[in-house]
């Protein structure tokens, strides 16, 4: 269930990566708008009455499939035509659901990402809904911007944020981040994957501006004030195999 720490061990993990300069942007919901967009087995989960979504945009570091060595850094070979493998820039839209096993988790509506390779990958192996984007991260007089548009297509997201001081998170900040599963659908089969790492450290954030698209894409309504957190990130990060969902 959502917690400060991982409900399971994952001791054979298809995936070892960090998850770096994490920015959070949450809103609240109505929780039928939620309902309409998820597939049959997943309910809405809710917080003080309210379905809630999410933006993370962050860097995915230090990718490591299959107990694999770290992934090359290629950018610099070929006149910089062949992409690093190891790191890209990545932002989510998510939701909090529950699912037919009981458990509580993530519903990703789309997750860009500066890798045409992990976009495919990702597709094929689970039907995560990835979509290969041009992304960057900008450290910029204390905040860091995040922005980046979809590769041939209009959806788009530019988003400011300024990193406050580090909090002791309170049971929403809990219930919003510390989250050990995501469900997807793939070939007609609901599949979850849990996801162990050690404890987000959380900082109060500013929202200094943001402009986007993703979204509306996604079919959500329009999003009112936001609540913001930023993390330096998470370095232990173990994906497990997912399963399918009887």
């Amino acid at each position: 269930m959502a917690g400060l720490t991982a409900e399971q061990r994952i001791t054979t993990p298809v995936l070892r990566t960090s998850w770096l300069e994490a920015g959070f942007v949450h809103w609240r919901v109505p929780t039928p708008s939620i309902e309409a967009l998820l597939p049959a087995g997943l309910t809405a989960d809710v917080h003080d009455g309210s379905a809630w979504v999410t933006l993370v945009p962050h860097v995915m570091a230090d990718v490591r499939p299959l107990g694999l060595p770290l992934l090359p850094d290629l950018s610099g070979v070929l006149g910089g035509c062949l992409p690093d493998l190891s790191s890209a820039p990545e932002i989510n839209l998510r939701t909090y659901v529950r699912g037919p096993d009981g458990g509580d988790g993530l519903w990703f509506f789309s997750l860009d990402v500066a890798n045409t390779t992990v976009a495919a990958a990702a597709r094929a192996l689970v039907g995560a809904p990835y979509f290969a984007s041009r992304l960057r991260i900008e450290r910029e007089e204390g905040s860091v911007r995040y922005a980046g548009s979809r590769t041939g297509r209009p959806e788009f997201f530019d988003l400011t944020i300024q990193p406050g001081a580090a909090i002791e998170p309170s049971e929403l900040d809990v219930w919003l981040t510390g989250r050990w599963r995501a469900y997807t659908k793939h070939l007609g089969s609901l599949l979850v994957t849990p996801v162990e790492h050690e404890p987000w450290p959380l900082r109060s954030a500013t929202l200094r501006s943001c402009r986007e698209s993703l979204t509306a894409a996604a079919g959500l309504p329009s999003v009112g004030d936001a609540l913001v957190h930023f993390s330096e990130g998470v370095t232990m990060v173990c994906v497990g195999p997912p399963r399918v969902l009887r």
